[in-house]
């Protein structure tokens, strides 16, 4: 993917920010390395990289004009000492070892509800700052960062063999998603073209991982609206797509598959046989299993208008995948920009515009029918051939956008002379959505954040990085 690459003065990342605020363009990333800040931004479907020199290491803030740039700029500061000038918010985000001053909240009858960052369950840990009155949500505050783990610090001057092996590490239910995109961003700053096979393979188990974790996911919201029946058929489904993920990739979260240049693994000799007992499997139980939903009557009461995200902030935040397209913005990164083979697969992008739980609920549910469309359209027209194309080692840089489950992840890369990974940035969807999260759950029950948080099933780990 062709990205240009502008270096920009101070006036010309003003006026950046000015596009941004206007929703004229759209932010895709904002990251930092030693003494220069990075924006990746999108207009009209077009993508470009802008990057500015930090004098004595500041730079003017695009948070400033455009709130979903704040946290990124927060991150800058923590890992590279950037400073945002005209910051909105200067508190620390990665950094722990001090008190954190939450916003303060004022009025009568307010109390407040602090909850983690341990929790009930297994899961990562994530503090949030609830103020209420009685059980009415007025406001939610999230303190994230407990899972970083320095992973720019570990790719500054990995291979490109450990570096991959790091990138699909950043969110273990997006490991596909991360490893296309760091490999692909690998292939555009070598210039190598990855094989025809390898390509569609790709897009297998782009959609294998889509499958396993919409499964997962409605189950999961029907599990918190008290409807464990469907929560344990719907995990039954998932396990089915994760067997079979094992069986054809080697493992079943399909880690360290997808390589630059190609993949790990061509698929084994009984690989077509499992997935297409596996499409007959879904076809005929998922159908079922949305009637059930359909037609519960206490499950509607808890998802219909609970946790209304706005299509107005969806637009601003360019919130991606089920998130955004539950509230009316039609975006997919398969489509735009764009990248094979999906310029050769038919598929629709479902939008509807409530933006409730039940929304998102029924996007994942329109997804899994247009990826199982996909996955059968994939096994029809898969090409023989190889499935890995050599990589040559010199400089370069390059940047990749992708699709993953919960949205578009973006990679960047520069390679040095040696072939190494000189520096590399990672933008999980969930930077644009964990804030929104925030925005629809005012005005709810404090017992209802349960299912809107599943219902937007942000990453810990892969925001914390």
């Amino acid at each position: 993917m062709d990205w240009p690459h502008t270096i920009v003065d101070r006036e010309a990342w003003h006026q950046a920010a000015e596009r941004l605020r206007s929703t004229e363009w759209s932010l895709l990333g904002l990251w930092g390395e030693p003494g220069v800040a990075h924006m990746a931004v999108m207009q009209a479907g077009q993508c470009a990289l802008l990057s500015l020199a930090c004098e004595e290491n500041r730079f003017p803030s695009i948070g400033r004009l455009h709130a979903p740039a704040i946290r990124l700029e927060r991150a800058m500061r923590d890992l590279y000492g950037l400073e945002a000038e005209g910051s909105p918010d200067a508190r620390p985000w990665l950094r722990h070892e001090s008190p954190y001053p939450f916003l303060p909240v004022e009025g009568e009858s307010l109390h407040q509800i602090p909850v983690g960052p341990v929790h009930a369950g297994i899961i990562e840990p994530g503090h949030f700052r609830f103020t209420a009155n009685g059980e009415t949500i007025v406001r939610l505050e999230q303190r994230l960062g407990y899972v970083h783990k320095g992973i720019e610090s570990l790719m500054a001057g990995a291979s490109l063999e450990g570096a991959a092996k790091l990138a699909c590490r950043v969110s273990g239910d997006s490991s596909v998603a991360f490893a296309l995109a760091f490999a692909q961003a690998v292939e555009s700053a070598l210039g190598v073209e990855v094989p025809a096979r390898a390509v569609w393979l790709r897009a297998l188990a782009a959609e294998l991982e889509r499958l396993a974790n919409h499964f997962g996911d409605i189950g999961a919201v029907c599990n918190d609206a008290a409807f464990a029946l469907l929560h344990a058929h719907f995990g039954l489904l998932r396990e089915h797509v994760l067997r079979a993920a094992g069986a054809c990739f080697g493992h079943r979260l399909m880690m360290d598959g997808v390589i630059p240049g190609g993949l790990q693994r061509d698929l084994p000799a009984d690989g077509e046989r499992v997935l297409l007992e596996l499409l007959a499997l879904a076809r005929k139980r998922f159908p079922e299993l949305v009637e059930v939903y359909d037609d519960t009557a206490s499950l509607k009461d808890r998802t219909v208008d609970a946790g209304i995200l706005s299509p107005v902030l969806a637009q601003q935040f360019a919130a991606g995948g089920y998130v955004g397209r539950a509230s009316g913005r039609k975006f997919d990164a398969r489509r735009t920009p764009g990248y094979a083979p999906y310029d050769q697969l038919q598929f629709e992008i479902p939008v509807v515009q409530a933006g409730d739980v039940n929304a998102r609920v029924w996007i994942r549910i329109q997804e899994v029918g247009q990826s199982l469309g996909i996955l059968e359209q994939i096994l029809r027209q898969l090409p023989s051939g190889p499935v890995c194309e050599p990589v040559a080692r010199h400089a370069g840089e390059g940047l990749a956008l992708v699709e993953g489950f919960r949205g578009d992840v973006l990679a960047w890369v520069r390679i040095g002379d040696d072939g190494r990974v000189e520096r590399c940035h990672l933008r999980d969807p969930s930077w644009f959505q964990w804030p929104l999260l925030e925005a629809a759950i005012e005005g709810n029950i404090v017992a209802d954040f349960p299912l809107c948080n599943k219902s937007f099933n942000c990453s810990y780990s892969g925001h914390d990085l």
